[in-house]
């Protein structure tokens, strides 16, 4: 089959392996859509030693199996099913298990890979394929951290709320908070156009100076976003970390930090049992998240694609295997 090579220094190629072929307990899933993330840009400058690409829909290869045929997302969090956490439905938070499809173990950027059977959440039919890999990150990751802060501070709790960062998964947030009954709802990004485009979904923006917020759901991972968010954030408000950063973070504890009740949560991706509840939220917001799918390329366009995305001129553009 063919693959994508990200051999680091922002370099992309494409090469002719082995099919994949699945062991006991996994299915070969044929791809027809990936969406780049964010993450992957990592990658793309560093190398990976395996095929990335963990935003991912397509259609089981198993002739003889009872999903043969169907179409799915691949969940990323490879988990056990039998650990305190996977029996709370934690399944994200895996206390025996770390992979995670597309950075441990190959992913998406490809024509195929095998997936374990725990691993595949069904797409309903009236869920356009084009749409599809927004369930996982756009809309999984973003709506999770909404419903998990809901009730610490709840939509009907006078305050504005803040997203910082408008790129997918902030976006993704923007429309999830509308979406769950949160009003006043403001976005600061450094880029307009990102602006511009959370306008699109109701958010207003904020100049950075004079307000103070009782709920901020963090998307950047930046930590001067961080930082910058805790003497804004109101006596009994929240910060909600949900975007990633894998340099270390301190926390200069000074008077507004101390003088004050104040939650800080962080959120993970999103349980499996979320599922049925996020195809829901698709289908309520539709036009919203087809807005945001702005581009499709396949392996040939695919460098050139992600170079563009990787500059900011695409917001969730799809690699796509025909």
């Amino acid at each position: 089959m063919r693959t994508t090579v990200f051999p680091g220094n922002k370099t992309i190629t494409t090469a002719d392996v082995a099919a994949p072929q699945a062991a006991a307990g996994e299915v070969v899933v044929r791809v027809r859509h990936t969406a780049l993330c964010g993450s992957d840009l990592r990658l793309w400058r560093d190398g990976a030693q395996i095929t990335p690409g963990h935003e991912i829909f397509g259609v089981v290869d198993a002739p003889g199996h009872a999903l043969h045929g169907t179409r799915q997302v691949v969940y990323i969090p490879v988990h056990c099913g039998h650990c305190d956490s996977c029996r709370e439905g934690d399944t994200q938070m895996c206390l025996n298990t770390s992979v995670l499809v597309g950075w441990n173990r190959p992913g998406g950027y490809a024509e195929a890979l095998a997936v374990p059977e725990t691993c595949l959440l069904p797409v309903p039919d009236d869920i356009e394929d084009l749409l599809a890999p927004l369930l996982l990150d756009t809309i999984g990751t973003s709506a999770h951290a909404v419903r998990f802060i809901a009730p610490v501070v709840p939509p009907e709790r006078p305050g504005p709320v803040l997203v910082m960062g408008a790129g997918p998964v902030g976006l993704g947030v923007i429309i999830a908070l509308r979406d769950h009954g949160y009003s006043d709802i403001h976005v600061f990004d450094p880029k307009p156009d990102r602006v511009a485009l959370a306008q699109r979904f109701g958010a207003i923006p904020h100049s950075g100076e004079g307000k103070r917020f009782k709920l901020i759901m963090e998307c950047s991972g930046a930590h001067a976003a961080r930082n910058g968010a805790i003497p804004i954030v109101l006596p009994r408000g929240a910060i909600v970390l949900i975007g990633e950063n894998s340099q270390p973070w301190t926390i200069n504890e000074d008077r507004v930090f101390r003088r004050k009740d104040f939650f800080m949560v962080r959120t993970f991706y999103f349980p499996m049992r979320d599922h049925e509840a996020n195809c829901d939220l698709l289908r309520r917001e539709k036009e919203s998240f087809r807005i945001l799918v702005d581009a499709e390329f396949g392996f040939d366009a695919f460098p050139e694609g992600f170079a563009r995305f990787a500059a900011g001129q695409h917001v969730k553009p799809l690699f796509s295997v025909t």
